[in-house]
Formats: C-alpha cells, structure tokens, sequence
C-alpha cells in the first residue's frame, strides 16, 4: 500500500533542523549583509555521469532551501534578498577551479555547495581558502578534504570514502567475501576509495587479490570484467568503486559478460538511487551497500521528498537532499550571526548540533568541519518487493554517528 504525506510532515521536518540551528535574529550578531543580499552558488555536474545524482536537482534543493528560509522569518530575516545561482564543473578541476572563482569573485557568491567528483571538490577547497568564503561539500567522498587539505572555510555535510568503505567492505567480507578484486576510477574520489576499502577489507579478515585503475569517466570496463576470473587466487567479491554513470556502465557489463556465473560476486562501493534506477532493480536486488540517506527512510525523508518530487518531477539522492540541509543549516548560522561574514558564520556552525531529516544525530565537529551523522547499511529491494516507483531501497541497521565517520585526521589543521 503506498503511504499518504501530508505537508503538515513536510512541515514538522524542517522545523527540526531549523530549530535545532538556533533561532537568532538580525541583530544578534551585529553585522550586515554584504550587498544586501545573499547568493548561494551550486557548482555541480549539469551534463556529465553524475547529472543524475546531483546536478539541477542539487540546484533545486538549494532554492527550496531559500525559499523555506524566507518563509519562515519572513520581515525578521536578515534579507529576503537570495540568489541561487549555478554552473557546470564538467567534472574536470581546471574548470571547477575557474567556476568557483567566478562565483565568488564576480558573481558574488557567499557560500558554494554541492561539487560532485573529488578532484573538482579539491580544487574549490583551495579556491574557497583564498577567498575566505565559505564552501559545503555534499557531492565529493575524498576524506583529503578534511584531512590534510582541509581549511576553515570548507564543511564536509554528505559522506565520504571512510563511511563506504567500512560499511559495504567490513560487512560483505563479514558475509563470505573474502578475496576481492578492486577496480577504481583512476582520479581522487577512487584512489581514496581503494585506500579506504584496502584496509577495511583486510580488517575484516578479507584479501585484496588485485586492484586497478580504469579510465575516467569509461564506457568500456570488458578488460577488468574479463580479468577478474583469471586472477588466482579467483576473487569471491569484485569491488566496484565507480559512481554515476561510471556505475551503471560496470554493472551493466558485469551482467553482459556474465561474471556472477564464474563465481565472482559484486559489491559496490558508492550507490544512488538515481544508479539504481539507470540499471535497473532487477539487476541490482539483494546487493549491500552504504549510504547517507535515502528517500524512504522514514515519515520525515518521505515528507520532504514528496517536496522535492512536486518541485523537480523526480524523488531525490542523497547527494541532493545533503544540499537543503547544507543550505538550510548555512541560512539559520547567517540569521544568529546577523552576517554573511565566513568567519562569524563558522563561529555558529562549529560544534553546532543537528537531527533533520538527513542528517540525524549529527554534529558540525569542529575540529575538521566533518558533519558526522548516522549512516544506513542498505540492500536494493527485489522489483516485486517496492510499493512504489523508486521504491528501491531496504534499510539493513543503522551505522551510528560515532562509528559511521573516522576520528579528526591529525593532518588537518584548519588554521
């Protein structure tokens, strides 16, 4: 039986997250709003493999985060004057790095948010240090951007490669998968994912047979798939890191060249239900995987997702829901500190304690700006077992906050 929403749900969910950031008011910081307005850039995929999972649909959380805000505060809102503006990072850092600097600098952009693809994510990590402004990062999983790249203008909202790897590869090695053979996206998001898994595995009694690069972004993965049952020791578990589009080319040729048949097995190590939809439920059912969040959750994820499906046509990702709790948490630090100054903003964010509809049981952590929350062991439910469309995903146990994420890196200094 599908499940009836009501905005009143809706409703009952933002105002959590909105009274858990405080309810200050303009004049509680003693500052002003440059230009009298606020302008919130999304730097994200518009045209490439993670379109999908972020792209306008990452812009379109940040408006209904705006929006919400403006709503609610009304005349007391420092300003009801907000821009959200967007560009397309192409997922290439060069062009990220041009992107941010155009945002902050001519376009007057007071926080950046979103950034897909880590080797982009870095590069506006370092933009945003020189500019002293702020950036929140929901759609990268590299652990460099708060560890030894980390600064005091960038915050980690989403997830990251420590939360994958030790959720999907401790319990699938747990489960059986003892020998695995790792294929990773020759760029940041995967040589940090094949450091994280390597570990992970090993820790849980596992070995890693083989790893290896592949091209970024591929369509053509038959020379790693037509390898993996070669390798001797033969691999149980063929880990595959890619993401986006990446993904769905891996897993579709997994299924062409029939790789289950010979024995090897696939655990992915990143997945959105956008990947699930692209490949197909039938094709992916019964497989484990980590996640940040996903739609179906609970009341209060199905309420703002109904939300955000009336606005977009579509059911979110993870990666876009990071972005309205990002935004949101951004606009209530600016409402108590009565400024868009970075600094004075940070002063509110740091330590500040969350439970919204994404992000439950969380804290800003000071000490590296990481977000920490509660993660979800999930498996991609059986067509037959949905009771709806986009209906993909089965939560397996939650991944509380204090074990989802590493301690602080000692080689981030936010300086």
């Amino acid at each position: 039986m599908k499940r009836r929403l009501t905005m009143g749900v809706a409703a009952a969910a933002v105002g959590t997250l909105l009274a858990a950031c405080g309810a200050g008011g303009p004049g509680s910081g003693g500052g002003k709003i440059s230009g009298g307005k606020l302008t919130l850039g999304v730097l994200t995929d518009l045209s490439g493999v993670y379109a999908d999972l972020a792209g306008n649909g990452a812009v379109a959380a940040v408006q209904m985060a705006a929006d919400d805000y403006r709503k609610k505060y009304g005349d007391k809102a420092v300003t009801q004057k907000i821009d959200v503006i967007k560009a397309d990072h192409q997922n290439k850092p060069e062009v990220a790095n041009t992107q941010a600097r155009e945002m902050y600098e001519r376009k007057g952009a007071d926080a950046i948010f979103d950034v897909p693809t880590s080797s982009a994510a870095l590069a506006v990590e370092t933009v945003a240090a020189q500019q002293k402004k702020l950036y929140f990062n929901t759609g990268a999983a590299t652990t460099e951007l708060a560890g030894k790249s980390c600064n005091a203008y960038t915050y980690e909202w989403a997830y990251d490669s420590y939360m994958l790897a030790h959720g999907t590869g401790t319990q699938v090695t747990q489960q059986g998968g003892k020998n695995w053979y790792l294929i990773y996206p020759d760029y940041a998001f995967g040589q940090d994912m094949q450091a994280k898994f390597t570990p992970a595995i090993e820790g849980a009694g596992g070995h890693v047979v083989a790893k290896d690069p592949t091209p970024f972004p591929s369509d053509n993965y038959s020379t790693f798939l037509l390898k993996a049952p070669t390798l001797n020791p033969k691999p149980d578990v063929l880990g595959a890191l890619q993401a986006g589009g990446d993904l769905a080319n891996v897993v579709k040729q997994y299924d062409q060249f029939k790789v289950k048949d010979k024995g090897v097995k696939l655990a992915i190590g990143l997945l959105f239900d956008s990947d699930i939809k692209a490949i197909g439920a039938d094709k992916l059912a019964g497989t484990m995987f980590t996640t940040a969040w996903f739609w179906n959750l609970d009341d209060r994820s199905r309420a703002w997702a109904q939300r955000f499906q009336k606005v977009t046509g579509k059911l979110p990702t993870f990666d876009q829901a990071a972005d309205y709790s990002a935004a949101t948490a951004y606009l209530e630090a600016v409402q108590k500190a009565g400024t868009d100054k970075a600094a004075s903003v940070s002063k509110v964010l740091d330590g500040m304690p969350l439970d919204d509809f994404f992000a439950r049981n969380a804290t800003v952590r000071a000490a590296d700006h990481r977000v920490v929350h509660d993660a979800y062991l999930a498996k991609v439910k059986a067509p037959s077992e949905a009771t709806q469309d986009g209906d993909y995903t089965e939560l397996v146990r939650t991944i509380p906050a204090a074990q989802a994420f590493d301690k602080p890196s000692p080689d981030c200094h936010l300086g």
